[in-house]
């Protein structure tokens, strides 16, 4: 392996490409005619034009980019996250058109990546699974009402992100709901399969970073905690997971390793979980079979680099014993920053940075691809920064990443830098006391400016 092409752009492109040359690997980029000018562009070895700015016609267009891997003479493909990361048809083109895929294989994504069979190879792993099942189609769906306990979770197979997903309190409403699921499910992944699990109210949502090689090596790189969230997307991200029971945290890290290993994982991956406030109980939900944008807590804690490890794991190489022989250290929580109009209902605000401070100091983190005159264009996910911390405690890393948010400067765009200071300066948060539900009960009391109270 000597050229690496990096299908991806913004932040999680910069920092594969820091990767491949502190690995002394060439990193090619891909882009689309509006990121012509970007960062990870213009620090490549050779870079090349992939279609317009809709990802329709450039990010996802698996054709384009193996195109372009073939011009610039690329050994390998790193999917970053997003995009392609967790497609098992371009994992499998990548492989035939002799590439090496920076990732699991193509059988892995694909077990992985339906949800109901991914909860049967978790539980013949001995994962802990939330009481669920498939359904096939209406009348099945009717046969199994009375085994189900409402409410429960209607959830699309090949769904995430929270589309495809439907809460039914009643019987009665079963039918409907798998309905209503079944075709946002259709729309948005091209499969109306959907399976139930009882619906957990109140829940912690934990997850496991694990790391596999070719030599049989399995680790996992401690868990992360990711209850802060809103719809279903992660705002705040923070390792370790704070006032977790030690069997708790014990049986999610061993359980993770177990499951990797179940499905002949390689590289870097998370295993996901609900913790249930109300019986104590750990519940399956997913696994990622790629590198996750809150992968840098894992990193501060641990001095790992997991996307080194990555590159490092698919050219053939053993985990770094370093890696494998780790000791985790101290609290590191991650916010992310979106051009967001958040008070009025999460818009997203593309524009033009006319200005940019960003934090530094002890402890402190910022990966981003962004600097002032830079163009957020309207096609991309909103995120434009990550802000990191790391601390002796949990106490002291909110301290810090107050401390970083308020020396934060953005102009040009709207941010969620000023929600992230309300979160990290909630009393509930400072003390754990919430659920994956708690953020929305409070946007409101957030979405009230000081001076609307007055």
């Amino acid at each position: 392996m000597k050229r690496v092409l990096i299908a991806n752009r913004g932040e999680i492109a910069l920092r594969i490409l820091r990767a491949c040359h502190e690995l002394g690997l060439e990193a090619l980029a891909v882009y689309s005619d509006v990121d012509r000018n970007a960062r990870h562009v213009t620090l490549a070895d050779a870079s090349f034009c992939i279609g317009p700015g809709p990802v329709t016609k450039s990010y996802l267009q698996p054709g384009a980019i193996l195109a372009a891997a073939t011009a610039m003479g690329a050994d390998a493909v790193h999917p970053g996250y997003g995009f392609l990361a967790e497609n098992a048809e371009f994992a499998d083109a990548c492989t035939e058109a002799g590439l090496i895929f920076v990732g699991p294989s193509a059988e892995a994504i694909r077990q992985m990546g339906d949800k109901a069979q991914a909860r049967r190879v978790a539980g013949a792993a001995g994962v802990p699974l939330v009481p669920g099942a498939d359904i096939a189609d209406i009348a099945d769906l009717e046969r199994q009402l009375p085994e189900m306990s409402f409410p429960v979770l209607m959830k699309a197979a090949a769904g995430g992100g929270g589309r495809g997903m439907r809460i039914v309190e009643r019987a009665e409403d079963a039918t409907q709901g798998y309905m209503e699921a079944s075709r946002e499910a259709e729309a948005a992944f091209g499969s109306g399969v959907v399976y139930w699990e009882r619906y957990v109210r109140r829940a912690r949502h934990i997850e496991v970073q694990v790391l596999a090689d070719r030599h049989g090596a399995v680790i996992d790189v401690g868990e992360r905690d990711c209850t802060v969230q809103r719809r279903h997307q992660k705002l705040v991200e923070e390792t370790p997971a704070h006032d977790l029971p030690d069997a708790i945290r014990e049986q999610a890290l061993s359980s993770a390793r177990a499951l990797a290993k179940g499905v002949d994982y390689l590289g870097a991956g998370t295993v996901e979980y609900i913790y249930d406030l109300d019986t104590g109980l750990l519940h399956f939900i997913e696994m990622n079979t790629r590198i996750q944008v809150e992968h840098p807590v894992s990193e501060m804690v641990s001095g790992a680099d997991l996307v080194r490890e990555q590159i490092r794991i698919a050219r053939g190489d053993p985990i770094d014993p370093m890696v494998v022989n780790r000791t985790l250290n101290g609290h590191a929580i991650e916010c992310r920053i979106n051009a967001e109009a958040w008070r009025s209902g999460f818009v997203p605000s593309p524009g033009v940075l006319s200005g940019l401070v960003l934090p530094g100091g002890p402890g402190v983190r910022v990966d981003t691809h962004l600097t002032v005159g830079s163009e957020i264009p309207p096609f991309y996910d909103s995120m434009i920064a990550k802000i990191i911390v790391h601390a002796p405690d949990r106490e002291q890393a909110r301290l810090r990443m107050l401390r970083a948010l308020n020396e934060l400067q953005v102009e040009g765009v709207p941010t969620t830098a000023d929600l992230h200071e309300l979160i990290l300066s909630d009393p509930d948060f400072a003390s754990m006391n919430i659920s994956t539900k708690w953020l929305e009960t409070r946007i409101d009391d957030y979405q009230v400016r000081p001076s609307d109270a007055a």
